[in-house]
């Protein structure tokens, strides 16, 4: 049975079930385990995130300065990282938030997560330029 976003449990096992997934993805796994050292840390990190996007609380506030993060993960990955990359996580994304969850929050997580996947690869793009 589906269920509405509304407290930082929700969103972390909406943070948590969607990283099981991507940690076993033949095409994300390998980028993302190569990069995440500590994934409890990862996952707490990223659950403050998603709490201060989805329901604007949390200690998340002013702490998260995600474009640097991903042009760092575009060079430790040899510039590798494409579009289609974006597009199967926001599958992944997408995919979870539906298994689980339902209402004006979860439709704010798939619209988020798409807008910000897109500037997130567009400044990647823009960061190669200036490399």
């Amino acid at each position: 049975m589906k269920r509405q976003l509304t407290n930082r449990e929700d969103v972390q096992f909406l943070v948590n079930s969607f990283y099981a997934q991507v940690r076993e993805d033949a095409t994300l796994g390998r980028i993302f385990n190569r990069i995440v050292q500590d994934w409890p840390t990862h996952l707490e990190h990223l659950g403050d995130f998603w709490e201060m996007v989805l329901l604007q609380s949390g200690p998340g506030a002013g702490k998260f300065s995600p474009v640097p993060v991903h042009k760092e993960v575009d060079r430790t990955m040899n510039h590798q990282l494409q579009q289609a990359h974006f597009e199967h996580w926001l599958g992944l994304w997408f995919g979870t938030v539906d298994a689980y969850f339902e209402g004006e929050v979860a439709d704010y997580a798939k619209e988020h997560a798409g807008r910000m996947a897109h500037i997130l690869f567009f400044r990647i793009m823009e960061g190669r330029l200036q490399d």
